[in-house]
């Protein structure tokens, strides 16, 4: 089955967001309608297959993570069931990643050094088990707290930005820590979403 993968970072209409809401309802990706329409607003590439209808959708959002204290799209992409397995992965991703790329080129500062992955399905973990996979150009660099498989790609000449303040972490009434110890940092969960 061929597919169509269309760029609409930052360029969502009204209408694109509701077929993209619907999509995730009808493919029990995302079932909360508000969920699912602020999900689209991340949309960074769709697949359309050979009607037309939605068939893939990648999506990203700045996170940074503690440790690298540097801006990175935080970045999922889902398929219809009729789609997976069908070797879309790494076309998907590298769509994205030149659409992503190509945005933040034209920023005067950058928003983001690259991609973040974190690796959910375990047919794609037990594929790439290099430390730097050349296939989509993506380093191992840990796990996440949920012991999911963490990796970045950075964008082609991306510059190290001053580091991210990090953020203390809310008090918990009754908890104390020990002096000079941290919270384990996080990634937080955003629907059901595969990578």
């Amino acid at each position: 089955m061929k597919i169509e993968i269309v760029p609409v970072w930052q360029q969502m209409t009204p209408e694109l967001l509701e077929e993209l809401a619907v999509f995730w309802q009808q493919n029990k990706a995302i079932a909360n309608p508000a969920m699912a329409k602020a999900r689209a607003e991340q949309a960074v590439c769709l697949g359309r297959d050979e009607a037309g209808a939605i068939c893939g959708v990648s999506t990203a959002v700045i996170k940074v993570l503690p440790r690298l204290r540097q801006p990175m799209y935080y970045y999922r992409q889902y398929f219809a069931e009729s789609m997976r397995g069908k070797h879309q992965v790494q076309p998907f991703f590298a769509a994205s990643k030149r659409a992503l790329q190509d945005y933040t080129t034209q920023q005067s500062q950058p928003e983001s050094l690259g991609i973040l992955l974190e690796l959910e399905n375990s047919k794609l973990v037990a594929a790439y088990t290099k430390a730097h996979e050349p296939a989509f150009d993506a380093t191992f660099i840990g796990y996440s707290p949920r012991g999911l498989q963490l990796r970045v790609s950075y964008f082609e000449d991306a510059m190290l930005q001053a580091p991210t303040p990090l953020r203390a972490p809310a008090a918990v009434s009754g908890t104390r820590r020990t002096a000079g110890t941290r919270p384990a940092p996080s990634i937080p969960r955003h629907g059901n979403g595969r990578t």
